[in-house]
C-alpha cells in the first residue's frame, strides 16, 4: 500500500527485494559523480569546460559504477561480517 503524507499525497515505493538493487543505483549514482568531479579536477583544473568534461566521464563512469556495485556487494558484506563483531 503507498505511503500518504498529511498533506494526502501518494509516495511510490518499491517493493524491499528490490533494495540492493535500489541501494546499488544510489550509491553508484553518488560515488561516480564525486569521483568524476575530483578526478577531472586533478588531471585538467577548473576552467571553461570543467563541468562539460565532469559530464563526459560520468556517462560513462555511472553505469560502470553500478554495474561494479552490484558485482562487489556480495563481498562486502562478507568482508563487514567477517570484521564485525555480532553483524
Amino acid at each position: 500500500m503507498p505511503d500518504r503524507t498529511a498533506k494526502n499525497t501518494v509516495r511510490f515505493r518499491l517493493p524491499k527485494h528490490a533494495t540492493p538493487y535500489v541501494f546499488a543505483l544510489y550509491m553508484a549514482t553518488i560515488m561516480a559523480f564525486l569521483m568524476c568531479l575530483v578526478i577531472t579536477l586533478a588531471e585538467f583544473g577548473i576552467g571553461e569546460y570543467y563541468m562539460e568534461n565532469v559530464m563526459n566521464a560520468y556517462r560513462v563512469a555511472m553505469p560502470s559504477a553500478f554495474i561494479c556495485v552490484l558485482v562487489v556487494r556480495p563481498l562486502v558484506a562478507r568482508l563487514v561480517a567477517w570484521t564485525v563483531q555480532g553483524h
